[in-house]
This record gives structure tokens, sequence and C-alpha cells, in this order.
């Protein structure tokens, strides 16, 4: 066998890098059944922080932690910046950790995954514990 045959040249590397640039630059687009409906729902929450009690109102999804671009920022500095989401699928909220420094509970339980939220049921991040007052459909 010819050596001059078995060499690859740069061109051919390049292009081959370019071609996979390309398709690795291309967006995932999901169909609707693989990605479930994702329907909107008003969470309704009692925040017991350090001192303060206080009411929040979102709409999930949402993320909860200290950082500014969080939908319920907490003062607690045992909580990571983008610490937990509250998400939905099928007008079912689901609880996530985000890979927080801490941890997140769910009613004594740390969390391995995502798992159904309830009315009732008490999130802690930190020393910050969430209370789930409500949870409804968008409207």
């Amino acid at each position: 066998m010819n050596v001059a045959h078995a060499r690859v040249g740069s061109l051919e590397i390049v292009a081959a890098l370019f071609a996979v640039a390309i398709v690795a630059a291309r967006p995932r687009i999901r169909v609707a059944e693989e990605a479930g409906m994702l329907t909107p729902v008003q969470a309704h929450l009692r925040v017991l922080e350090v001192g303060n009690i206080r009411e929040f109102e979102g709409t999930c999804p949402l993320v909860i932690g200290r950082g500014c671009d969080v939908q319920l920022v907490l003062a607690d500095p045992e909580v990571s910046r983008r610490h937990a989401r509250l998400e939905t699928q099928d007008g079912t909220v689901f609880l996530r950790d985000l890979e927080s420094s801490n941890g997140t509970f769910l009613n004594g339980r740390r969390l391995t995954s995502a798992i159904e939220l309830r009315e009732g049921d008490e999130v802690d991040v930190g020393t910050t514990r969430l209370v789930v007052e409500k949870l409804r459909p968008w409207t």
C-alpha cells in the first residue's frame, strides 16, 4: 500500500471538522409527544426564611435560588444561585434539584431526580422552607 494514499490531508480534516460543527450547531427539535404538554401552572408558596415569613405566587416553570436571574429569590447563603426548579408536564408540577451544593429536600427526603409536587408538600432549600399552598392551572 502506498503511504501517500493512506495519509489524510489537512484540507480533508478541516472539511470534516466543519461538517461536524454544522451538525452540532443545529437546534434540537422535539415533537410534542416527546416533550409532553407544557401546561403553565400557578404556584402559591409560603416562604419561611430565617426571621421572615412571606407569600410567593408565580407561574411554573420557575427557578428558585439566590441569583438575580431566578423567579423566586431567597436571601439564604446556603442556597445555590440556581438551586431548584418547579417545572410542569401535562399539568403536573415536578420539583427538580439543579445540582445545588446542599441539595433539595421534599418532605424531609433528599431529591435524586424530579418528583411530583403536591399541595401541602414542604420543600427545604438551605435553611429555607417552602410550603406549597396551592397549585392551579394558569388561566
